[in-house]
């Protein structure tokens, strides 16, 4: 697939602010500071489109990134970042919730996870709340490049331990370094688009 355009269409806090033409939509989703801003540059090939901060918990509405007029990228605010008050945390959740169980466009979920580490119990529980509506997810393990390849099987399979995975769902392993990843991720979207 070749990017040929990309527009932050809205940044939206509510239901009645999203999209309304029906293009497909993946959900990128994980903790603050996974690194989902650096996922959404290396697949639309622009190094700043999406704000990388150096402050965990920035992301504060539910971004949605046009991609060729033919898909949407969603990016939901991080998850687990302590420093964010409960009632904005709560707010959040609902905001997440609100659009995981009704929106009907939802194709797939990139749930990111950071290679170097097990999954938080924020990761286990999130993924386990999308198997519960029955929304097919792609692990995207970050920061691959981070992890010596002697260690990679590893921590994949403690990963994979930990999460659970239910058939069908996917793991790749993600660096917004060596673009490994990359590829795999753009042909699943080009695949259920």
């Amino acid at each position: 697939m070749k990017i040929k355009s990309v527009n932050l269409t809205i940044s939206a806090v509510r239901r009645s602010q999203f999209p309304t033409d029906e293009l497909p939509e993946y959900l990128l989703i994980g903790r603050s500071n996974v690194g989902k801003s650096s996922f959404i540059n290396t697949l639309i090939n622009r190094k700043n489109f999406a704000r990388i901060s150096g402050r965990p918990g920035k992301t504060q509405t539910i971004n949605f990134y046009n991609v060729n007029e033919q898909f949407y990228l969603v990016d939901a605010p991080g998850y687990g970042y302590a420093n964010t008050s409960k009632a904005k945390r709560k707010k959040f959740g609902l905001m997440i919730e609100d659009y995981i169980v009704n929106r009907k466009n939802l194709k797939q979920v990139f749930l990111l996870i950071d290679f170097r580490h097990r999954p938080t119990n924020d990761d286990i529980l999130m993924y386990n709340y999308l198997k519960y509506y029955k929304i097919p997810v792609t692990i995207v393990a970050t920061k691959a490049d981070k992890v010596g390849i002697t260690s990679h099987q590893k921590q994949r399979n403690l990963i994979l331990e930990d999460l659970d995975l239910v058939v069908g769902d996917d793991f790749i392993l993600f660096s917004n370094v060596s673009k490994l990843g990359k590829e795999e991720i753009l042909k699943k979207i080009e695949i259920t688009s």
